[in-house]
């Protein structure tokens, strides 16, 4: 098993209250089981929104355009913090004004994940981190919303999308 899927996280029940640890791997296999995310959306200027295309080798929605930045929450880790951890090792930025936008659950198949999402603004220029992202690009809104239901974005990203538009599934 690799030190990622041996990474231990919290279990949370729906409002966040922390119920114990356990291991990524098998929280990724129990939807039962809650744990901790953290989304920031970043926009430009313009009102585009940068999505990254994940890895072709990632586990979860390989090859799929997804959330900015996202990542799991380390035990005992503040949300806030867990963002800007994320934002560097992602894309590499830092400094970026942080918004709290809302909280959802997201539940699938293969897992659930209580979802801390804020905003910021950027242009950019990003340096990604090349083993979990293919790509990133601003996507108009227009163009989202026209994509929606294709199959070109990960299921995370079409519930943070739809919540953040506040539109029906």
């Amino acid at each position: 098993m690799s030190a990622e899927n041996s990474e231990k996280l919290e279990v949370v029940d729906p409002e966040g209250r922390v119920l114990g640890l356990a291991e990524r791997a098998e929280l990724h296999r129990d939807p039962s089981r809650i744990h901790r995310v953290v989304h920031v959306l970043v926009f430009d200027g313009g009102g585009r929104l940068l999505l990254q295309k994940r890895s072709v080798r990632k586990d979860v929605a390989p090859g799929k355009w997804d959330t900015s930045v996202g990542g799991h929450i380390a035990p005992g880790e503040d949300v806030v913090a867990a963002a800007r951890r994320e934002m560097a090792e992602e894309l590499g930025i830092s400094g970026c004004e942080l918004q709290y936008l809302h909280r959802y659950l997201f539940t699938n198949h293969r897992e659930s994940e209580l979802v801390e999402t804020f905003s910021c603004l950027h242009e950019g220029d990003f340096v990604f981190n090349k083993e979990e992202i293919d790509e990133v690009a601003f996507w108009e809104m227009e163009d989202i919303r026209g994509k929606l239901g294709s199959g070109v974005f990960s299921g995370h990203f079409e519930k943070e999308i739809r919540t953040l538009l506040k539109l029906s599934e």
